[in-house]
């Protein structure tokens, strides 16, 4: 078997490089901008520093300020010996009333009968029980708190055909003037005692319940003593007799004093 010798194949012949063009220079960098944040910083901080060692610098130079005394002057008190009479004298008056108003009340007598829902033994009752049975109610209760409203006791009960409701009702200290202000006109009442600060008066036109047809005739007694107003309201489906209105203001303002 004859083996042709296998033709080489032609060396590679390098390619010629490709013809370089022109250099092209790089641009020029212009010249840096400062930035403002990092120079406005450098500014701080040297700030900070120049003043931090120019205020050690002036302090350091001064002398030490000396620290007030610890001790101080000692309270005195005058010599003169105290009046006791004197102070008491001079101190605020004791309230007049100060106690269970409940205690103060005049109770249902024998024979007599409760009056609808209402307490027939001595009982504490709310600025809104109160306001409650008025017949502007809204005002009532506006008018109590902004008064000095402290609290409130009262009773009632039926008897010989007359509906008889009796309130004590105490104000705090300092609006005491106003216990009896705007709640009734002295001109029209009549004393039912001497001593007593307030009146009674009879209603000889009928009224009406409220929201009803049903109509009804008013006695009525108010007096103050102190901090607490007392309010005495005969109802009756006739004309009040003067003298069971004068009569029951009596007897309740004795228990006040």
């Amino acid at each position: 078997m004859t083996t042709e010798p296998v033709p080489s194949s032609p060396a590679a012949v390098p390619a010629e490089p490709p013809t370089a063009g022109p250099a092209i220079p790089p641009l020029p960098r212009g010249p840096r901008r400062p930035r403002p944040a990092l120079l406005l910083a450098c500014a701080l901080v040297l700030g900070t520093v120049a003043g931090v060692g120019a205020g050690y610098a002036i302090q350091s130079g001064r002398p030490p300020t000396p620290l007030p005394p610890l001790q101080v002057a000692l309270p005195t008190y005058p010599s003169e010996v105290v009046d006791p009479a004197a102070v008491a004298a001079a101190a605020p008056p004791p309230l007049a009333i100060d106690g269970d108003l409940r205690g103060l009340l005049l109770t249902a007598p024998s024979g007599s009968t409760p009056w609808a829902d209402e307490p027939d033994k001595p009982s504490w009752v709310t600025v809104g029980e109160l306001a409650e049975r008025a017949k502007q109610a809204a005002d009532i209760f506006r008018s109590y708190n902004q008064q000095g409203f402290r609290r409130a006791a009262q009773v009632a009960w039926t008897q010989d055909a007359l509906d008889i409701h009796i309130t004590l009702t105490q104000f705090k200290a300092d609006f005491a003037n106003k216990a009896d202000n705007k709640r009734w006109n002295p001109g029209e009442f009549e004393p039912f005692a001497p001593e007593a600060n307030g009146g009674f008066r009879t209603e000889s036109k009928p009224a009406y319940w409220a929201e009803t047809t049903d109509q009804y005739y008013l006695g009525l007694a108010v007096a103050q003593r102190g901090t607490v107003l007392m309010q005495v309201r005969v109802f009756g489906t006739k004309p009040v007799d003067a003298e069971v209105v004068k009569n029951l203001a009596k007897q309740q303002w004795e228990r006040l004093v």
